[in-house]
């Protein structure tokens, strides 16, 4: 797949033509365009350089948009983004338009500047007009202006058919720049990619773009620079800042011999870097590529108004026609040019632009601003999705409780505790159970093994050892009944691990999977959010599964699941429910689940290839809390959707019933439409304060 970045797409309209148009080449396939970005993506059928034909086939549809050869991200200022260009036409327009209505008497010559003004403020508009009608595309908004300029000349009303199109390209103008704008802004909260990777070659260290890295380089990460590639730490010790990746600024420091991500930013000291991923497969590359790609699926009120704009355009001009004919036959003393000059304002009116460009500019937006709390979101129909949940299940262990689990008690009968822990630890050396690992660390010594004489394993039970010549069973209950070893009740201690020295009950050590600060309050919050019911899906034991559910206010939960049987178990919740339904797992073990979710949210593990395909929704910073965010941030997206779609309409509508009785005249005409446009984009733009509201 080949990206590349356009300028000067200004029109959502246009978009839409330029992707179908490439579709149809025979050396393309797969050509998607994303407005919101300004990216093209495309699969070539030939090894060959077609940017060249493919920026052709571009500026046949809108002659001045380019492919951009060198991009630069900075932020643009409005001196910028404007349009020098048009400015200056349009200038020396209103210049000629002035000095030919306020000082030439000669009515030829009067013409001559009034034309001439209009060509030179609207040659572009007509000649677009032109090439679209020949390539069968006849209604868009060059079209529009077209018909409604040239009818006002040819009833001899000069100065506003140059008005009108000094009107309309002026708020186009301005669009431009305002639709760039939000394009920077948006492009700077996803603009995640490291720029150079500082590579050692001998002595020297070389500068690279992370493209051009290859696997076992090492490469030099100073203090303040992203981390280009996915790799293994060679120095002793060094601090990263995660908030690229997570959200939030969370120092993580990574020791020697560790792994760590791309995208994360040294905070400590310049360090080596052993490179472990080309920078395609590595965790930054994937998440870009992932933002990018998310306006491609489009969400329901996108396709909505793409298809809505496709048919309301021709009926409008219709209407317009018979507007302008109708009347006169049937009206006594009804004038053809009064009613053709009612059916010109009712073309201007009719473009649908601010709705094409306001509503695909709100949904990007919030996967930018989602994407600032940690939450990568793989397309626009995801983000409207989360405000239709009214269920939400979660698995238990790496989701509501760390995954982690720790010693939290100790009791002894016949040994003092430490020595207890000693015997356990060395007891449970060989395994490589996440409770034999935890019991380990706890004891926190090295372990000498020439202490430890025999070992033997009792699957689903525990373990035999003799440490020290004691023979020690470290288990659960069925191993000490096993060996007919009277022990105490300890069904108060739901992750106690029972031990017995010398055919002696001695004691337990309870294990914990320590639940997650943020889920005791989240349920609660899912439940302001207009959250029906929550669950919980586990394969932990009853007692552990009802202690965690009871502590977080789950609704209701299954445990003892098998992977398998959590699908089945999500399926008659849905059934039962007939609600959209979202699961949140680990990505990993819950992949079956995930992927028949009405929205699966996968907990962290972006470098998991079965997460990426399988979960709808990211959670890169492993916080559950952000499910809540995000789903704020949707709220408030789809309210300023409707909104945007709301005005428009209302505006458009009413407009056009004033335009037909002639209350109003071109210039209101050409607010309904670039002005609109221009109050819609920057209600859009609300959606990005969202990052700021913590």
């Amino acid at each position: 797949m080949t990206t590349v970045k356009l300028q000067n797409l200004d029109c959502a309209n246009c978009a839409g033509k330029i992707e179908k148009r490439l579709n149809e080449l025979d050396e393309l396939s797969n050509v998607k365009l994303n407005f919101a970005t300004s990216t093209l993506s495309f699969e070539q059928k030939s090894e060959k350089n077609l940017l060249d034909k493919i920026e052709n086939e571009i500026q046949k549809i809108e002659k001045q948009v380019l492919i951009i050869k060198d991009e630069t991200k900075k932020q643009r200022t409005f001196w910028e983004l404007l349009n020098k260009k048009l400015l200056l036409i349009t200038i020396i327009s209103i210049i000629l338009t002035f000095i030919s209505y306020n000082y030439v008497s000669n009515k030829n010559l009067q013409l001559i500047l009034y034309v001439t003004a209009y060509l030179l403020v609207g040659r572009d508009v007509i000649f677009q007009a032109i090439k679209n009608i020949k390539n069968g595309k006849v209604f868009d908004e060059h079209f529009l202006m077209s018909i409604a300029t040239i009818g006002a000349f040819a009833l001899g009303e000069y100065v506003e058919g140059i008005a009108v199109m000094l009107f309309y390209q002026i708020g186009e103008m301005f669009q431009a720049v305002a639709v760039n704008n939000s394009r920077d802004n948006i492009n700077a909260l996803i603009d995640i990619k490291p720029e150079f990777a500082n590579v050692k070659e001998g002595e020297n260290i070389i500068q690279k773009t992370p493209e051009n890295v290859k696997i076992g380089d090492t490469i030099l990460v100073k203090v303040g620079e992203k981390v280009p590639v996915d790799g293994i730490l060679l120095s002793k010790k060094c601090s990263f800042d995660t908030s690229t990746i997570t959200g939030e600024f969370k120092p993580k420091t990574i020791n020697e011999n560790e792994e760590l991500i791309s995208g994360y930013i040294n905070i400590s000291n310049a360090s080596y870097i052993k490179v472990k991923s080309l920078y395609k497969d590595s965790t930054i590359a994937k998440i870009v590529e992932l933002i990018e790609n998310a306006a491609s699926k489009k969400a329901s009120a996108e396709k909505f108004i793409s298809k809505f704009a496709a048919v309301y355009t021709p009926i409008v001009v219709i209407f317009a026609v018979l507007l302008s004919t109708l009347p006169p036959l049937f009206i006594q003393g009804a004038v053809f040019t009064d009613w053709i000059e009612r059916g010109l304002i009712f073309l201007v009116i009719s473009c649908p632009c601010a709705l094409v460009v306001s509503v695909p500019l709100s949904f990007f937006s919030a996967i930018g601003a989602i994407s600032k709390r940690g939450v990568l979101v793989k397309g626009a129909n995801y983000v409207e999705k989360l405000t239709e949940i009214r269920n939400i299940v979660f698995d238990k262990t790496g989701t509501l409780t760390h995954g982690v689990f720790e010693v939290t008690d100790i009791k002894s009968k016949l040994l003092p505790e430490d020595e207890l822990l000693k015997l356990a630890a060395y007891s449970e050396s060989f395994s490589t159970h996440p409770i034999a690992l935890s019991i380990v660390k706890a004891y926190g010594k090295e372990i000498d093994l020439k202490h430890i004489i025999t070992h033997e394993e009792f699957g689903g039970m525990g373990i035999k050892a003799i440490v020290d010549n004691k023979e020690v069973l470290i288990g659960n209950t069925k191993l000490l009944t096993k060996f007919n070893i009277q022990h105490d009740d300890v069904k108060e201690n739901l992750s106690a691990i029972l031990i017995a020295i010398d055919n002696v009950f001695a004691g337990y050590i309870v294990v914990d999977d320590i639940i997650k600060t943020e889920a005791k309050s989240i349920i609660s919050e899912l439940k302001k959010l207009n959250i029906n019911k929550t669950y919980m899906l586990t394969g932990d034991k009853k007692e552990v599964a009802l202690n965690v559910a009871t502590a977080l206010g789950i609704d209701e939960v299954k445990y003892e699941l098998l992977p398998q049987e959590k699908l089945t178990y999500f399926e008659k919740i849905k059934k039962q429910t007939n609600q959209p339904t979202a699961f949140v797992g680990d990505g990993i073990n819950d992949a079956p689940t995930l992927a028949n979710a009405d929205l699966g949210i996968a907990m962290g593990g972006i470098g998991s290839d079965l997460a990426v395909k399988s979960a709808d929704i990211i959670l890169l910073n492993d916080n559950i809390q952000s499910i809540v965010d995000a789903i704020k941030i949707s709220k408030k997206t789809k309210t300023i959707v409707y909104q945007n779609i709301a005005f428009i309409m209302i505006v458009k509508i009413g407009f056009l019933f004033l335009g037909a009785g002639a209350i109003i005249g071109m210039k209101e005409a050409i607010f309904a439409d670039v002005g609109v446009a221009l109050l819609a984009i920057f209600n859009s733009m609300r959606i990005l304060r969202m990052i700021k509201e913590k």
